[in-house]
């Protein structure tokens, strides 16, 4: 789950000055119950004043501060102080509309250390486990101080921050920083109990991961980010048009953008968006979790860019894809000039084809290369699920396209065939740059 504190973007900030009183449906906890803290937050929305649901959220009694989830749904681990409170629990429309339903609870205090007791069963990881990131968690738990379970979590160390899955049981893949952590799995009763198992675990990082140096910028959840556009890609053949949306399921990190492409003559859509602005870093790994449907049977190719502007004015362009039709990975080169760029792909010596990927699970892809000022790059090394392979070229791929400072990154679905749907998920996209 992916939330913010105010203060608030500016879209936001209209929507809460202009709040109205709509149906949000509130599953947990119901109005007037007793609640122990932290409780559960369970809640959804699937239109307000008419309009699509683009952000949920909550805040208690008349506090200005309200945190804000992406998406149709909540569900958040919330603490409050012992005693009477109103749980102001809201959602927003895509046009500006707001809505909220308000919920009486009367918090009784902490549980008691009698309610943490271990009704919460973890058979993976064990404690004091060693475990490369991502691991598998599988828990479970079918009751909590002495009610049927409703809801489970976790969370790492002293985080606030809890991930919940209404449901008995757990069986996902967690990322985390190399390092030791207490892994905290949790449950909450239908009454209001909470229980906890910790583990202690040392995450450590695959023998051949990608190094990101201390002091690296780094800009997380682009795929979040609301200013993503489509457009069909002219220059190749056949016709295409997408559409970009967030949802929370399936995801990774909690919050995935899902990218549904409609092609003819094997067509071809970019999306794209900008996420910063640096003429100076040299080097970047580009970071990112993939996961395909069914439709990958009619996927040609799938590419994973970026462009920088460099200090000369010149936009150096990292273009890397995995080609279904030689299997290979690829990468661009400028095979003109700047001022008259013939823009082509190389096929590496390292595999890759989108359609051998397994389908309905997470990839986890990284992509290193790094350049000079005048825009040679070098294209390093491609991990697939954390498995390495070099590419180990360098190519110049400068453009003069006249092009205001800009970091931006392009994910192109290229169809195969005569004509198709595909749809394709991305969570949890970060480039960092040195």
């Amino acid at each position: 789950m992916n939330s913010l504190k105010l203060g608030l973007p500016s879209w936001l900030l209209v929507m809460l000055a202009a709040q109205a009183f709509a149906a949000v449906t509130v599953s947990s906890p119901a109005n007037g119950s007793d609640v122990t803290t932290p409780f559960a937050l369970t809640a959804s929305a699937s239109s307000c004043s008419s309009q699509a649901i683009s952000a949920m959220g909550y805040s208690l009694d008349n506090s200005a501060s309200t945190t804000i989830v992406v998406g149709t749904s909540l569900n958040a681990s919330v603490t409050a102080a012992t005693g009477v409170h109103t749980l102001h629990v809201k959602s927003w429309g895509n046009d500006g509309a707001s809505c909220v339903t308000d919920v009486a609870i009367t918090v009784q205090g902490a549980a008691t250390s009698a309610a943490f007791s271990n009704t919460v069963s973890v058979t993976s990881p064990s404690s004091g486990a060693s475990v490369m990131s991502p691991f598998a968690l599988v828990a479970s738990s079918a009751s909590c101080a002495g009610n049927p379970t409703s809801a489970m979590g976790y969370s790492f160390d002293n985080s606030p921050s809890t991930t919940i899955v209404n449901a008995t049981s757990i069986d996902t893949s967690v990322t985390a920083a190399n390092g030791t952590h207490t892994l905290h799995v949790k449950a909450w009763g239908a009454g209001g109990g909470s229980c906890v198992t910790d583990a202690d675990i040392v995450v450590t990082a695959p023998a051949n991961a990608a190094v990101v140096p201390t002091g690296a910028i780094s800009v997380s959840a682009i795929q979040a980010l609301n200013t993503w556009q489509a457009v069909n890609d002219s220059a190749a053949s056949g016709s295409s048009s997408g559409s970009d949306n967030l949802v929370g399921s399936p995801a990774y990190s909690g919050t995935a953008r899902q990218f549904v492409t409609t092609f003819t003559n094997g067509g071809n859509e970019r999306y794209y968006v900008s996420f910063g602005d640096d003429t100076q870093s040299t080097n970047f790994l580009y970071d990112t979790w993939v996961y395909l449907t069914s439709s990958s049977s009619q996927l040609a190719n799938l590419e994973m860019d970026m462009n920088q502007t460099m200090p000369n004015g010149q936009t150096a362009i990292f273009g890397f894809q995995c080609d279904g039709y030689n299997s290979t990975w690829d990468y661009t080169a400028n095979k003109g000039t700047p001022q008259n760029p013939i823009d082509a792909w190389v096929n590496s010596t390292a595999s890759c084809n989108p359609r051998n990927w397994s389908i309905n699970t997470w990839h986890h892809i990284q992509i290193s290369y790094s350049r000079d000022d005048s825009g040679n790059i070098t294209y390093n090394a491609v991990w697939f699920d954390d498995v390495q392979q070099n590419i180990n070229a360098t190519v110049n791929s400068a453009f003069a396209l006249g092009w205001a400072p800009s970091l931006l990154t392009n994910f192109q679905v290229d169809g195969l065939g005569p004509s198709g749907t595909t749809t394709i998920y991305m969570d949890d996209l970060t480039i960092y740059r040195w």
